[in-house]
C-alpha cells in the first residue's frame, strides 16, 4: 500500500497491521476464507489502534448504518462522540451519501476498502482522512459490521494548528 501524499508512514503502517490481523483472522483453520465476525475479533491484540478503531453495524434490508463503537481518538477527527449515531448525523448530506456508498462497496464485495477522503466538510481542507474499512459477518458469508480505522493526515496550513481539537 503506497501511502498518499501527506500520509504519515505511521498511518499506512497501522492500516497494513490492521489488515494482516483481519487477513490473518480470514485464513485461520476456523474460519477457512470465510469472513471474521465481531466475535472473532480481540480488542487486546491491537491495542496500541484502539482509538482509531470503528465498528459499523449495518441494520435491516435498507442498509441503515450506525458508530456502534467509535475510538476516543475519533473524537478530535468528527468534534464530537459518534457512537450510537447514524451516519447521516455523522456526515452531512452529500457527504453521508459518500460514505454510504463506501460501506454498501464493502458488504456488497465482501472485501476490505481503503481510500483518503478530505475534511473540507469539517472546515478543514487542508486536512484528510486515510480510512480503511473490514468486513466482519457473524455467520462467516453475510456482512453485519465493519471494522474501520481513521487516521488524520496532512498538515495545516502554518504547520501546527489544524482547527481539529480533542476534548
Amino acid at each position: 500500500m503506497l501511502a498518499p501524499t501527506g500520509a504519515a508512514p505511521s498511518a499506512v503502517r497501522s492500516h497494513e497491521e490492521l489488515f494482516a490481523y483481519w487477513a490473518a483472522l480470514r485464513q485461520s483453520g476456523l474460519l477457512r476464507g470465510r469472513l471474521p465476525g465481531r466475535a472473532d475479533i480481540d480488542p487486546g491484540d491491537f491495542k496500541r489502534h484502539l482509538p482509531h478503531i470503528s465498528l459499523i453495524e449495518l441494520r435491516g434490508e435498507q442498509r441503515r448504518y450506525r458508530m456502534r463503537l467509535a475510538g476516543t481518538g475519533l473524537y478530535g477527527l468528527y468534534g464530537r462522540e459518534i457512537t450510537g449515531l447514524p451516519i447521516e448525523e455523522v456526515y452531512p448530506g452529500e457527504e453521508a451519501r459518500y460514505w454510504r456508498d463506501q460501506l454498501d462497496a464493502v458488504v456488497d464485495g465482501g472485501r476490505p476498502a481503503v481510500g483518503c477522503r478530505s475534511l473540507a466538510w469539517r472546515g478543514a481542507p487542508h486536512l484528510s482522512v486515510l480510512w480503511l474499512r473490514l468486513p466482519l459477518a457473524g455467520d462467516g458469508r453475510r456482512v453485519d459490521m465493519i471494522l474501520g480505522y481513521d487516521a488524520l493526515i496532512g498538515l495545516p496550513p502554518g504547520g501546527s494548528n489544524s482547527g481539529i481539537r480533542a476534548a
